[in-house]
Formats: structure tokens, C-alpha cells, sequence
């Protein structure tokens, strides 16, 4: 009896083993002991595993499964850990067990139910992670282990491929080049649709010199969870050796800088990992990430670590000040001096208790200046043979970073007293004037002088002052003498040496004669003639030193007098205008400087005009074709990247000129070359040209349908997908100025249809045929949504006899009316859906929606239409409908990170819920530009697209809020099955191959429906 009940106990222990509170190592000593008295090993194991099946027909995540899991788990390795520990004969019969469970579940790993395939792959993972560390199994039972969770890697679901790839982490072999499980790994790490296998691949990938690059890549994921764990991997796993420079640079930048929250608090982790490998200091873990040519990484890096530690310990720590409060000059190297100069801006922006500690780490201003003052004097000036030395070179240039620092020190300091703040602007003043000052220092030493000088008179008087000290110095000239004068000076010496011989003779008489009175006046007349005549020798051994000016007008010199220029236009009143001293300046030395043979000199030059022309909108129209005269002269060149900052400098002064009704030859032609720009192969002036233009636009001074149409394009154009500030700028621009007031949406709605025609006239080989169409159209209507107006605005529009949107309606059905069997039909009737229409257009619109129905043939159109017809026909108030309906879609695919897309084939199962999918308020448009936004201009062709059944269990939008895939959220949805183009291709124009797609489509929405 007592045997039966021990037998009974395999249905008991599953059964308590279910329960949260249930202690498990007991339960498993009772269950080993019932093994233990069992002769019929494999009875035990067949009714092991039939109450092992009740667990894992089930899907869900129940907590009794997980504990009934984990205890399977843990008593099938606890035989191995017995083993171990007695060295008895157990062995063969763990064996048995470990045996007889994989080989069960190494059987069911391939079985129809997905919740099956995933607690195999579970308890495969389970069992294997509760071994111990040297735990070894047979080689045939490894390959198949490995061959079987191989194989469930490329599961549907991605709950299986997570739990696959948990079980292989202990089966990979970095040190294997040719290793299955690292190469698998690779490839999902990149390619996996799902965020959380990703994750998984990260958390159990053993980094390697092959794994590594693929480590760091996740650092640019989309989600932020796999962002966050990439940068945990690097810092738990990663030696700060194994990256290089580059690597760690961008790294650093890319995770202080990320929208989260929660991977810039990893990345203080990250910095405390990578102190710990340099020993806790500081100094040499910026040594290590070369903060000399990117300060830009290392200043966050240097605040970031600040952070971590209470203020008094910082000052405490600094230990390369002296007694002066200041680093030796020949100490001074690059890193400390950026340390010095961050923490001295860190305490500075801490309020009162860090303006008290920072009186610890700066001196006197007075004390400073002669500090600084001598160092730049002793600024070497490389001559043409030194500049070819690239280690004299890059000496200089270690120099110069040190003084950059150095001068940005200044802006922590107190310069309220009087007598440190004049000794402080005169030491500034003589740097300035110095030979030796390099030009890479002049902007920042004339940025600190005019934020000490706070008058504009003022500060145009000093700097006039320098650019003249400079511009034409005070130099000695020795004059040579005229053969006149040379021959006049020697009879003149002739003439006293004959007086003084005289004189002698008679001093001698007057001694023979004893007349003393007299030989006194002859020996006072003797040393005068001694005198002049030592005077004269003198004056015709040295030659005449005479002091003058001298102009100077070599590139550096012309260079420093225009950076000191431009330093005071930009900070200079608007309201000042030009006066008497800048006038001089500019007929003197920015004129000529356009026509300067030197690029530096002539862009400065171009900078100092346009900053000029701010001032002054007569100057401006005087001077506006000269500034166009570098564009025109150097079109095509690389130096014109550099010239072309003025477009977005002078935009406001260019927008002077574009007045009402003034359509001169000149704004036309800027407007031309403006255009062309946008098509420049150089980022730099692309990226400036479009900010240009968008700041014209939003200033009102310029309304282009056919320009906006360009910005709309360049914005989805994959050539530019890098130019990450040209796309967050026009993202940020579009909403604020379509929302702005309704005459820029009827800009918007002007640029509708030119956009869409040169999207669908885009040839095969252009980068514009990739771009998704339907996108496009959706991204305009929603930017002309009356709804998305400012309240303000929507005053005006009351006394208009049609909205935006219905005059837009009206260009679409005759748009479709030109060609009624035209493919793109589809997009205009997704359009029309999404549009908010009122009463008030009713009669003009079912007219032509009516001869719409008559010629198009196409059935999603057709039904498309009909719905637009019911809602016109029924429901007076269309737009309130379409307005809730945003509000409840209004965070759609196309602003997410999910990089998903409505399908065009799916429009009719769509329309009820997502009619608005592109609302985004101009707050939200803000947040997520360029990082968010991006994925709507990626979307073509990329990856599969969510079925509308998906959409319609969307939430009410809440902010942050993101639509998930169905692979990520939950399993439902395989992977493999093939789901609708967005699009049809735009390689493919014939209309038999866009019907081919259509009758597929309708095929797989019916699938779907069913």
C-alpha cells in the first residue's frame, strides 16, 4: 500500500507543485525518494511525462503552468546535481530521465500547437539553464538539442523564438568562427521583427569580435527597451578596450542624446563601468575617447558623470589646481583643462551652493587674465614647412583647444567688480592685437569681450579700435639718408673739429700766459665742441628709425578683422542700423573682402554683408544681388556648402525684399537659385536651403505651392534619410505652418496634387519612386484638416463658402473623373475618405461622386465612394464624425515607431476606424520629429503591414502612446503570412500587373474577413 501511495505521488507533486507558496526542494526530495523505491524506471517516466502534457497544451502565461514548469525543470538536473555531489552510480539512471524527457520534447518541438512548440522550447531552456556550469551531455543529444531549437528559431510566433533562443545561449561557441547559434544570433539580432526576441539575442549573445559590431547596432534600435539592454550588455559585458575611438565616441553620443529617459539613466551605468576600467580616473577615460576632436561627446559625458556625485566631492577631487586656483601653464593638457572648464560650468548652474564652491576653483579675473595672457603669447606661428609637419601641426592644434577652453572660462567667472572686469577687457583687447593669436580663437575671445561690454557704442568703438590695431599696426621703418645731408654733416664736423683745435691752442697760450679767467671759458667752449661733435658721430652710426602704419592685407590678418566683425554684427541691437564706424568698416573691409581670392576670407565677407543688411532694409536692397554674387560665381563648388550658411542667416533680410506685388528680376532669380539648391548633391547646402526657405514661409513672406511641393518631396526623398537636421526641421515646419491659419492650408492644398502626380510620374530609376504614395496623400490631407486649425484662426473661415477640404474634395473627383481607370484612383479615394466635408458642399460633391461611380470600376473605389455618399446623404454634420474618430485614431502607424502602414488594398475594411490615421497635433509632430516622423518616409517596401483587424483594437490616443504589431504584443499573427503591399510598385506601371495585385488583395481581405 505503501508503494502505491508513493506511485500516486507523481500526480500529487504536479498537482502541489502548482500552488505559489509550495516549497519546492521538499517536493522534490519526496518525488526523488518515490523514484528511488521505483524498479520500473520507464513506468516512472511515461507517467512523468503525461502529467508533464496537462502543462504544456496550455499558452498562456499562468503562474500555476510557470511553477509546474520550473519544477519539471528543476527535478529532472537535480539527479545531475546529486551525482555530483556523492559520485554515485545515479548517473546512468539521470540519464535515463534527461534522457527520456529531451528526447520527448526534442519530438514534440516540431507539433502543430504553438503553445506545445513553446513549452518545449521552455523546459529545453529551463533544464539546460538549472545544470551546472561544467555540466556536459552527450554529443548526439547536443546536436539534436541544437538542430531542434535551430529549427524553432524560425517560428511564427515570437514567444517560441524568444524561449529557442534562450535555450541555445548555452550551446553557442564564440570561439567557433563558424559556430550555428552565433550565426543565427547575428541575423536576429538585425532582422527579427519582434523588439522582445531581440532583446532575448542581447541578453544571452556572448560578445565576440564577430558579435560585437552587432551588439552596438542594437544601440540604434527602434524600441527603446532593446536600446536600453544593448547599452546594460556593453557596460556588464563589454571591455572598454574592445571599442575602438569611434565606436565609443558614438556610442556616448548617441545615448546621452536618446529621447529616453531610461537609457540615458543606462548610460551613467555605462561611464561608471568604463571608470572602473580606467581606475576611477577621470582624465584617463577622456584621454580615452580623444575629447580633442569631439568636445561636443565629452562635455555631456563630463555632466553626466558630475551627476553621480555630491558637489563638495567634486571640488574635492580636482586635484591639478594649485595654490593659485589654476593649472601650471606647462601641466595644461587637454583633457584637464576640459575638465577645469566643465565643472567649473557645472557648478556654475547649480544655483548658490555652486556659486560658492566655484570661488574654490577660479581665481581673481585680474589674476586669470595674466594667466591667460601668458599662454597665448606663447602661441607658436608655424611657417609653410611646419604646416606640412603633421606633428608640429598637430601640436598646434592640441594648443589651440587648450586656449579655447581656456577663454571659456572666463564666461564662469565674476566680473562684477570693476577693477578685475577693466583689467579683464584690457588683457582681452591686447590678445586680440597679438600676431600670434591664432584665428581659430578670435571668435570666442570677441564673444567674451562683448559679453563684458554691455553698450552697443561701446562695443563698436573697442572692436573698431582692434580691427584698425590690428588691420594697420605701428611699425618702425629705418629711412635712409640723402648724400645732401650726409655731405652736410661732415663739413659740420669738419667745422667744429677745426673750432676745437682752435680752442685747444689758445687754452694752452692762456696756461703760458697764466690768464686763468680765460682758459676756464676756453675749457667750458672745449667740452661743448666735444659734445656736438660725439652728437654727430653718433647720428651718422644710426640710421634714422622712424614709427608709422603700415596696412596689412594677407588672408589671416583680412580674416581675424572680419570673424571680430561678425562677432559684433550677430550680438548688435536689430534696431541699431548701420552707423558712421560700421559704415567705414564695411566700405573698407567687407566690400572688398566679396571679392577676396581667398574662400575663408570671402565667406566671412558674405556673413558680415548679410548680418550688415539685417540693419538696414535700404542697405539690403542695395546690397542683395552682391550677395548672391558668390553663389553664382562658385555654383557647383565644394566651397559653396560654406557660403550657402547665409540662405538661413539672411533669410529674414532676403524676406525684406519679397514685399507684395514686387516682383523683381532679382527675387525671381533668388527664388531660382534657391530651388536649385534643394537639389544640390551637398547635404550641408540642402539642409540650409530648405531652413532658409521654411523660415521665409513661415514669416509670411513668401507663399509657393510649387516650393512647398519641393519641401514635401525632399522631406520623403530617401536621399535624404541622413540629413537627420533636414528632416527634423521641415517635420517641426509643416504642422506649425499648416495649423498656422488657413491661407497656408490652402497652400497645402495647391501642393496636393502637383506632389502626388510627380510621385506618380516618377521614372523607375528615380529615389522618388520608392517613396509610399498613399503616405504622401495622407500626411497633406491631414496638414489642411479644418479641425487642426488655431483657434484664432478659425474665425476667418466662417465667412468662406468652402473649407479647405471640401475645395480640395472637389480637385480630387476631378482629378479621378480625367482618368477614371487609372490606378492611383485608389489613393484618391482614401483621400476623399479621410477628408472632413460638410453640408455645405453636399450638392456639388454628389454630383460629381455620382460620375464617379459611373466610370470607375474598380469595387474598393466603388464601395469607397458609396460610403462617402451615405455619410454626405445622412449625416449633416460630417466632420464632428471624422473629428471623434481622430481622436480616437489620431496616434496612427504613420507617426510610430512600429514603422507600419495601412495597406491601400485594404482601404474598405479600414475606413470605419481609421479615416484620420494621420492626425498628429503640432505638439506631438515637436516630440517625435525626425526620430518618429522618419518611419513614414521608410515604410515602402519595408517589412510586412498590419491586417485591419489589427487596427481596429486601437485604444482611445493617449500621449506616448504607440500602436503595436501584432508580433509584438501578442503571438496571434505569424510572421509568414503574406500580407498586402502598402502600394503597388512604382516599377511596375503596367495596368495588367496593378490588376494582378488588386484581384490578390481582394483574395486575402476576404481571407481575412472570414
Amino acid at each position: 500500500m505503501g508503494a502505491k501511495k508513493k506511485l500516486l505521488q507523481i500526480k500529487e507533486a504536479f498537482q502541489l507543485a502548482q500552488k505559489p507558496h509550495q516549497n519546492h526542494a521538499k517536493l522534490l526530495a519526496a518525488l526523488k525518494r518515490t523514484y528511488d523505491q521505483l524498479e520500473n524506471k520507464e513506468d516512472f517516466n511515461e507517467k512523468f511525462i503525461h502529467f508533464l502534457k496537462y502543462a504544456m497544451i496550455i499558452y498562456r502565461r499562468e503562474p500555476a503552468v510557470e511553477q509546474v514548469i520550473n519544477f519539471v525543470a528543476k527535478f529532472v538536473t537535480s539527479f545531475y546535481q546529486m551525482q555530483k555531489e556523492d559520485g554515485s552510480e545515479e548517473g546512468e539512471e539521470e540519464n535515463l530521465l534527461m534522457n527520456y524527457v529531451f528526447n520527448f520534447l526534442l519530438e514534440s518541438h516540431n507539433a502543430n500547437s504553438h503553445a506545445v512548440r513553446f513549452r518545449t522550447c521552455q523546459l529545453v531552456n529551463k533544464i539546460l539553464g538549472n545544470m551546472p556550469e561544467n555540466a556536459q551531455i552527450d554529443d548526439d543529444l547536443f546536436d539534436k538539442i541544437n538542430e531542434a531549437m535551430l529549427i524553432r528559431l524560425k517560428d511564427k510566433f515570437s514567444n517560441v523564438r524568444i524561449q529557442a533562443v534562450l535555450a541555445l545561449s548555452r550551446l553557442q561557441d564564440p570561439k567557433d568562427e563558424n559556430c550555428p547559434v552565433v550565426n543565427i544570433y547575428n541575423i536576429l539580432l538585425e532582422n527579427d521583427s519582434n523588439s522582445e526576441v531581440r532583446r532575448a539575442v542581447l541578453s544571452c549573445i556572448a560578445p565576440s569580435a564577430r558579435t560585437l559590431p552587432k551588439i552596438v547596432g542594437r544601440t540604434m534600435d527602434v524600441k527603446e527597451a532593446v536600446r536600453k539592454l544593448a547599452y546594460e550588455v556593453l557596460a556588464e559585458k563589454v571591455h572598454l578596450r574592445a571599442l575602438s575611438i569611434a565606436q565609443r565616441v558614438k556610442l556616448l553620443q548617441q545615448g546621452l542624446n536618446d529621447r529616453s529617459g531610461a537609457v540615458k539613466e543606462v548610460m551613467k551605468k555605462l561611464l561608471q563601468a568604463w571608470l572602473q576600467f580606467t581606475e576611477g580616473d577621470v582624465l584617463e577615460l577622456l584621454h580615452r575617447l580623444d575629447v580633442e576632436n569631439c568636445p561636443e561627446v565629452a562635455i555631456p559625458v563630463l555632466n553626466a558623470m558630475f551627476s553621480l556625485s555630491p558637489l563638495h566631492e567634486l571640488v574635492q577631487n580636482c586635484k591639478h589646481l594649485d595654490s593659485r586656483k589654476l593649472i601650471p601653464l606647462e601641466d595644461l593638457t587637454a583633457e584637464n583643462v576640459l575638465h577645469w572648464r566643465c565643472l567649473c560650468e557645472y557648478l556654475k548652474s547649480k544655483g548658490e551652493e555652486g556659486e560658492d564652491l566655484l570661488e574654490q576653483m577660479l581665481p581673481e579675473p585680474a589674476i586669470y587674465a595674466n594667466y591667460l595672457l601668458s599662454y597665448l603669447q606663447n602661441m607658436p606661428v608655424l611657417s609653410e614647412e611646419q604646416r606640412e609637419d603633421f606633428t608640429c601641426f598637430e601640436k598646434l592644434m592640441t594648443k589651440e583647444f587648450i586656449g579655447q577652453q581656456l577663454i571659456v572660462i572666463i564666461g564662469c567667472m565674476d566680473t562684477t567688480e570693476e577693477g578685475g572686469r577693466k583689467h579683464l577687457l584690457v588683457t582681452l583687447q591686447k590678445i586680440l592685437t597679438l600676431p600670434a593669436t591664432s584665428t581659430a580663437l578670435i571668435s570666442l575671445l570677441v564673444e567674451r569681450l562683448l559679453s563684458i561690454v554691455k553698450d552697443d557704442d561701446r562695443r563698436i568703438q573697442i572692436i573698431a579700435e582692434i580691427i584698425s590695431e590690428v588691420r594697420e599696426p605701428i611699425v618702425t621703418v629705418s629711412q635712409p639718408v640723402d648724400a645732401a645731408e650726409i655731405r652736410k654733416r661732415e663739413l659740420k664736423l669738419a667745422e667744429i673739429k677745426v673750432k676745437l683745435f682752435e680752442a685747444k691752442e689758445a687754452l694752452e697760450e692762456c696756461i703760458t700766459l697764466q690768464d686763468f679767467n680765460r682758459a676756464s671759458v676756453l675749457k667750458e667752449k672745449i667740452t661743448e665742441l666735444e659734445h656736438n661733435k660725439n652728437d654727430l658721430i653718433k647720428e651718422a652710426e644710426q640710421p634714422e628709425i622712424k614709427e608709422m602704419r603700415v596696412e596689412k592685407n594677407d588672408p589671416d590678418t583680412l580674416l581675424k578683422c572680419l570673424m571680430m566683425c561678425y562677432e559684433l554684427l550677430k550680438i548688435m541691437s536689430l534696431s541699431k542700423g548701420i552707423g558712421p564706424t560700421i559704415n567705414e568698416i564695411i566700405e573698407s573691409l567687407i566690400l572688398p573682402g566679396i571679392t577676396n581670392v581667398h574662400p575663408a576670407v570671402r565667406n566671412m565677407a558674405v556673413l558680415c554683408l548679410g548680418c550688415c543688411a539685417l540693419q538696414n532694409k535700404d542697405f539690403a536692397r542695395q546690397q542683395l544681388a552682391l550677395l548672391l554674387q558668390p553663389f553664382k560665381a562658385r555654383r557647383g563648388n565644394d566651397s559653396q556648402s560654406e557660403d550657402a550658411h547665409i540662405t538661413a542667416e539672411n533669410c529674414e533680410e532676403e524676406s525684406e525684399t519679397i514685399e507684395e506685388g514686387e516682383e523683381t528680376a532679382t527675387i525671381h532669380s533668388l527664388l531660382q537659385l534657391l530651388s536649385g539648391f534643394l537639389d544640390s548633391e551637398f547635404s550641408e547646402l540642402r539642409t540650409e536651403t530648405a531652413e532658409g526657405i521654411a523660415k521665409l514661409m513661415f514669416s509670411g513672406r513668401l507663399i509657393s505651392a510649387k516650393l512647398l511641393s519641393r519641401l514635401v518631396l525632399l522631406w520623403y526623398n530617401p536621399v535624404t534619410e541622413e540629413d537627420t537636421r533636414l528632416r527634423h526641421c521641415l517635420g517641426v515646419f509643416f504642422p506649425l505652418f499648416a495649423y498656422a491659419n488657413r491661407s497656408n492650408q490652402e497652400c497645402f492644398e495647391e501642393a496636393y496634387l502637383p506632389t502626388l502626380r510627380t510621385l506618380l510620374n516618377a521614372p523607375a530609376t528615380s529615389p522618388l519612386s520608392e517613396i509610399d504614395i498613399s503616405n504622401v496623400s495622407e500626411l497633406l490631407v491631414d496638414l489642411t484638416r479644418p479641425s487642426g486649425l488655431k483657434p484664432e484662426s478659425k474665425k476667418s473661415q466662417d465667412y468662406q463658402n468652402l473649407t479647405v477640404h471640401e475645395s480640395l474634395a472637389m480637385k480630387i473627383c476631378n482629378e479621378i473623373l480625367m482618368d477614371p481607370t487609372a490606378p492611383d484612383v485608389r489613393i484618391y479615394t482614401k483621400a476623399l475618405n479621410s477628408l472632413e466635408l460638410s453640408s455645405s458642399s453636399t450638392e456639388n460633391l454628389l454630383v460629381l461622386l455620382n460620375e464617379i461611380l459611373e466610370k470607375v470600376k474598380d469595387k474598393l473605389c466603388q464601395r469607397a465612394i458609396e460610403k462617402i455618399k451615405m455619410n454626405l446623404t445622412k449625416d449633416p454634420n460630417v466632420g464632428k464624425d471624422h473629428i471623434e474618430r481622430t481622436e480616437e485614431t489620431g496616434l496612427s502607424e504613420r507617426t510610430q515607431e512600429t514603422d507600419i502602414t495601412l495597406s491601400e488594398n485594404t482601404i474598405q475594411n479600414e475606413e470605419e476606424n481609421n479615416k484620420d490615421a494621420l492626425h498628429t497635433p503640432v505638439n506631438e509632430v515637436k516630440s517625435k520629429a525626425t526620430a518618429k516622423l522618419k518611419s513614414t518616409r521608410n515604410k515602402a517596401g519595408k517589412g510586412q503591414r498590419k491586417a485591419a483587424a489589427e487596427v481596429r483594437s486601437v485604444s482611445r490616443r493617449k500621449t506616448g502612446t504607440t500602436v503595436k504589431r501584432g508580433s509584438e504584443s501578442g503571438d496571434e499573427i505569424p510572421e509568414s503570412v503574406p500580407m498586402s503591399s502598402s502600394r503597388p510598385s512604382r516599377r511596375a506601371k503596367t495596368v495588367a500587373l496593378e490588376k494582378t495585385r488588386m484581384n490578390l488583395s481582394r483574395l486575402l481581405n476576404r481571407e481575412a474577413d472570414q
